[in-house]
């Protein structure tokens, strides 16, 4: 169900992400670096370089012990990376502490009572490492690098490319395709044990990219395609005070990222595995604690694949489940007890070869104000017209509905669907055009 009335309004909230309150005490080192010669012992940690916004060091969660990054000057400690959480350390004891030391090869290595907990594997191809430092930035990521080359092309590992349950600004969300290396967003099983959890947030690398939330392999909500502006699902996503997004797909790189327009405010988007979701909190200073900033999934509708095969969901409507223009429900008998999980089918098969022109032939319905299907069965064309479009996928007997795959300056570019067009919703407002391929006699005038 929908959390907040508005994406942007900002509800008042108190989140305790970890411990209720978190009494700083001047164990850190005065340093942001770890070098081979100067280990990280449990009781000491290390503070990003400049502002000093984030620590670096050990904590405990259930009598367990973790290496962890979190900001420095929050009175709620909030954990937003765990190097660790899926081997803790269970016996921990002040006489036998774990110990972080940075190797000469380069890796970092976390180890207790001389057995291997937890190392980095250098993300660059196999160079001769000189002399290797580990920093904490101030963006909250952790790197590897050869002293003095702050080039961020060139770390030989960083934290950020092994996210935890929080999205950070300026991190990326999605594919290196050079390396095959996937960064994506994985829940803590609860809210005190921060092992990977079953809720993922991640990019899928299909023609037409996507951002799911998924459940083991099961698809649970689709933020939408990028079409240009927005993703598709998320028509309520413009220009704000708070942050900048950005979609970049090429033959290197699929990924989204987010940075902050004033780098005075604190803001994590967080997946929440025990409520399901992924929310965004801005931390309040006026009384020291996070507020909800948005929530997704957004609503009943957002539910993956709720209306079945050729249906669209409407939040507004009663039942909110209906079918397409030219289907009839699959089941009319479950799709009227609100089972609509078998969907819709058409109410007359489609004809191949035919231009569409006939009485007999095929042609399309335009639909507005959608969230457009899922695109895991999609062709792009970011070069052709609509008009292309249109005719490319008539022409294709598996073609079952067009659209332009960026909608800026009027749109441009042609993405196709084929089988059966999964997960659309419909928006009060906003939302995305589709051409849904018809039989003529199901088009009407």
């Amino acid at each position: 169900m929908k959390i907040n009335p508005s994406f942007w309004t900002i509800i008042v909230y108190t989140l305790v992400i970890a411990t209720p309150f978190f009494h700083h005490e001047s164990n850190a080192m005065n340093t942001s670096i770890i070098t081979p010669n100067l280990c990280l012992g449990d009781g000491k940690t290390i503070v990003s370089k400049d502002k000093g916004t984030f620590e670096l060091g050990f904590f405990t969660k259930s009598n367990k012990r973790y290496l962890g990054i979190w900001y420095a000057n929050i009175t709620i400690q909030t954990i937003v990376w765990v190097a660790n959480g899926a081997n803790p350390i269970n016996d921990y004891s002040p006489v036998t502490p774990p110990i972080l030391e940075l190797k000469s090869n380069g890796s970092l290595v976390l180890t207790h009572k001389n057995v291997l907990v937890w190392q980095t594997i250098s993300s660059s191809p196999a160079t001769a490492v000189r002399n290797p430092v580990a920093e904490l930035l101030d963006s909250g990521n952790l790197v590897i690098r050869e002293d003095n080359d702050t080039n961020p092309q060139r770390y030989l590992w960083q934290s950020f490319d092994y996210p935890s349950n929080t999205m950070l600004a300026g991190m990326k969300l999605g594919w290196d395709i050079r390396r095959n290396f996937n960064r994506k967003i994985t829940a803590w099983k609860t809210d005190d044990n921060p092992a990977p959890g079953d809720f993922s947030w991640s990019v899928m690398r299909y023609n037409y990219p996507e951002v799911y939330m998924t459940k083991r392999r099961r698809k649970m909500y689709r933020i939408g395609p990028w079409n240009g502006l927005r993703f598709s699902g998320m028509p309520e996503l413009r220009s704000n005070p708070i942050f900048n997004f950005n979609f970049v797909s090429t033959a290197e790189e699929v990924y989204y990222t987010w940075t902050l327009k004033d780098p005075s405010l604190t803001t994590i988007a967080v997946l929440n595995q025990s409520a399901g979701g992924r929310p965004r909190y801005v931390w309040s200073e006026a009384d020291e604690s996070w507020r909800t900033y948005s929530t997704l999934p957004g609503d009943y509708c957002d539910t993956y694949g709720l209306c079945g095969p050729n249906g669209y969901c409407s939040i507004t409507a009663s039942p909110v489940c209906e079918c397409l223009k030219g289907f009839k429900p699959k089941f009319p008998k479950k799709w009227n007890s609100m089972d609509w999980s078998q969907g819709c089918e058409r109410n007359h098969p489609i004809r191949c070869n035919s231009n569409g022109t006939n009485e007999d032939g095929d042609g399309f319905v335009l639909l507005q104000g959608l969230k457009v299907p899922d695109t895991e069965y999609t062709l792009v064309y970011k070069d052709i017209d609509l008009n292309k479009c249109r005719a490319m996928c008539l022409e294709n007997c598996s073609c079952m509905a067009y659209t332009n795959s960026d909608i800026r300056g009027g749109g441009q570019g042609c993405v196709m669907w084929f089988h059966d067009l999964i997960d659309i919703k419909l928006f009060p407002d906003g939302g995305q055009e589709l051409y849904v391929r018809l039989r003529a006699s199901d088009l009407g005038k």
